[in-house]
């Protein structure tokens, strides 16, 4: 509090008179109507034959305005949010004109447009019977015109601040996108639906210029309260002015009910916070419940759990074309972890794979049933994780679990018995009717795992599950991963940049880098013999690529000369030399020649020191002297060098811990 009155008081001259200034200037006429109220025959002239039935009217065009903005502003206010197609900034600024228009000239407009002579007013006539200028309609018409822009833009930005990760993952759970609309966008984004329609009708019920110029000032058909309002001014002011307090009430009850929400965005696309639909790690309930039915040997599920069902197995077959370029013959019940650097293509791979993305397309794609490259993405049957789980933040965790299964016409009774076996399978059936805000982050991990596998996958995609958990929730979740992926028959691609999630989960390890396929293979012939230098590093390994020389030695581009034990084949030319930390010496000074580490060593610079366990973990930068080098030392070596960053050292690794790894 002091805090915060102390910055008040240092707010500069500058800018608080100016401030303080424009709110003196909107306050003074508010303080006018205020003062020059009859306040003795309010009652009166506000209960009055006349004005009772202009507010009647208001009221009824106001609500019809507001009916026909929704229908047809929230289609609109989506496509601007979520579609780009020729034209959007023309069709941005023309839902904007009427906000800026003089109420006359929207009028005017109208009447050109819808009139009797009007650019479309014979063919509504002529077709449905209808004539709008001095109707009721037309007031609508009139209202909904200069009112729909408030609802538009106020839902469009509500639209965009959602992440589309949400839509997505419904889609990727069988829903269509018609359903996804109905179910997890409106919901997702109902704060801003419903300022903007407060306020679409607040704009309709106040509108005056465009009313009184396309439909004109008949009484009990066209004349709304500020059209009343007109008329008394010029015979009876104070009565204009009692009126005109009852509009001023109106629209300040619908603002200060919105309490400034018409700027707000969803929750759910915001930073992330307690209250967020996937809380980070160390949120609460962690420690109580957390490890709750998640320990537990492979194929082990909890107890009172469903029966284990014989899973029909799906194998995937695909040809994935585009900015990633891969060749997938997988067999079913195998989890493939994806690794690569950033950029490196795993994300879209997975997009291509569910028809997401336009950067590259999955052409066949077959699991198990034909090709489906085809089908829409919520007809391919194939179930996405994203990083941070995606769930809906409006729905429980059984709810959530049981989306798929409902947008696929499972009855409703089955659907939620079938995910409340899911949950128990996974240890957190007790959550079942907690919210995702009230999840942390490991619980938030299983139910998104749970809801995916609920959906009859034939596919299941995951993008870093695990990423946003801390070290003991990673293995709590890596424990029900593991057991719940045992007895799935489909396919599982799983993201990662986690070496023990891809040693201990996968089956295979698929390797992207710039789009390419670069190795796949056994998680063990993966560690054994890597084929890049991201994989070694990934791994823990130093890596050096080079050419083969005809002495069987590898030279690096800076020209060190490595060798290695066993010589690399005949005939190869490039060749990755790769060696442990724990192979790699330092030294004060330089070996002796004839020593253990004699062909590979060269002079470094220490640039970075830190704890790796009961090891000291060294980097040294080589520069143009040879290259640079990871060392892990024990405690006995580095308390003889004791390295600190600066210094200089010499590198040895001994040509025995060397292979070469043909490019």
């Amino acid at each position: 509090m002091r805090k915060s009155a102390a910055r008040r008081e240092r707010t500069p001259l500058a800018l608080g008179v100016p401030a303080g200034l424009a709110v003196v200037f909107l306050l003074v006429p508010l303080a006018g109507v205020l003062a020059r109220t009859p306040w003795g025959s309010l009652p009166s002239r506000v209960g009055s034959h006349e004005v009772r039935q202009a507010l009647a009217l208001s009221l009824t065009v106001s609500g019809w305005a507001l009916l026909l903005s929704l229908v047809l502003g929230v289609p609109l206010a989506w496509l601007l949010a979520r579609v780009d197609f020729p034209g959007k900034a023309l069709v941005r600024c023309l839902v904007m004109l009427p906000m800026v228009l003089p109420p006359t000239v929207a009028g005017v407009a109208l009447l050109q447009g819808y009139g009797r002579r009007g650019v479309a007013g014979p063919w509504l006539e002529e077709w449905c019977g209808v004539t709008l200028p001095f109707s009721t309609a037309g007031a609508v018409v009139a209202s909904a015109f200069v009112a729909m822009p408030f609802l538009v833009i106020s839902l469009e930005g509500a639209l965009a601040g959602l992440h589309p990760r949400y839509e997505e993952t419904a889609v990727s759970l069988g829903a269509s996108p018609l359903r996804v609309f109905r179910t997890v966008t409106l919901p997702m984004v109902a704060p801003g639906l419903l300022a903007g329609a407060a306020l679409c009708w607040a704009r309709a019920l106040g509108e005056f210029g465009a009313t009184i110029t396309f439909a004109g000032n008949l009484p009990g058909e066209t004349q709304t309260l500020p059209l009343q309002v007109y008329l008394l001014l010029q015979d009876d002011p104070e009565g204009a002015t009692a009126v005109s307090l009852l509009l001023l009430a109106i629209a300040a009850a619908v603002l200060l009910a919105l309490r400034g929400r018409w700027t707000a965005t969803p929750k759910a696309a915001g930073a992330r916070t307690g209250a967020g639909p996937c809380p980070p790690p160390g949120a609460r309930n962690r420690t109580r419940e957390e490890g709750t039915g998640g320990e537990g040997a492979r194929g082990q599920a909890p107890a009172g759990t469903a029966p284990a069902r014989t899973p029909v197995p799906y194998p995937l077959r695909a040809s994935v074309t585009g900015a990633t370029r891969a060749v997938l013959d997988v067999p079913p019940g195998t989890t493939v972890a994806v690794v690569g650097p950033n950029g490196a293509g795993k994300t879209t791979l997975l997009r291509a794979l569910l028809g997401l993305t336009r950067r590259a397309a999955a052409s066949p794609l077959d699991l198990g049933g034909g090709d489906l490259s085809a089908a829409p993405a919520h007809r391919r049957r194939i179930a996405w994780v994203p990083q941070d789980g995606a769930l809906f933040p409006h729905l429980t965790a059984l709810a959530n679990t049981a989306y798929g299964l409902r947008a696929q016409g499972v009855p409703r009774a089955e659907a939620r018995r079938e995910a409340r076996a899911g949950l128990d399978e996974l240890g957190i059936g007790h959550l079942a009717h907690r919210r995702p805000h009230e999840l942390s982050g490991g619980q938030a991990q299983r139910v998104a795992l749970a809801r995916a596998l609920a959906a009859r996958p034939r596919l299941l995609l995951m993008d870093e599950p695990l990423a946003a958990l801390d070290q003991s929730a990673k293995a709590s979740v890596r424990q029900a991963l593991r057991r719940r992926l045992a007895g799935f028959g489909g396919v599982c691609l799983l993201v990662t940049h986690d070496p023990v999630e891809a040693v201990s989960l996968a089956d295979r390890v698929l390797v992207l880098e710039d789009g390419e396929v670069v190795q796949y293979a056994a998680p063990d012939e993966l560690a054994r013999l890597p084929r890049s230098p991201w994989v070694a590093r990934m791994l823990g390994h130093n890596a050096w690529p080079g050419k083969v020389t005809a002495e069987g030695t590898l030279r690096l581009d800076d020209g060190t000369e490595l060798t290695a034990a066993a010589p690399p084949p005949d005939g190869a030319t490039a060749a990755l030399a790769v060696a442990g930390p724990e192979a790699v010496t330092l030294s004060a000074s330089r070996p002796p020649e004839g020593g253990p580490e004699c062909g590979n060593v060269w002079p470094g610079t220490v640039r970075e020191v830190s704890a790796q366990g009961g090891r000291l973990r060294v980097l040294v930068a080589g520069g143009a002297d040879g290259p640079d080098a990871v060392a892990e030392l024990p405690p006995w070596a580095a308390a003889e060098l004791r390295p600190v960053e600066g210094a200089r050292v010499w590198v040895g690794v001994r040509a025995a811990a060397v292979t070469f790894v043909l490019l």
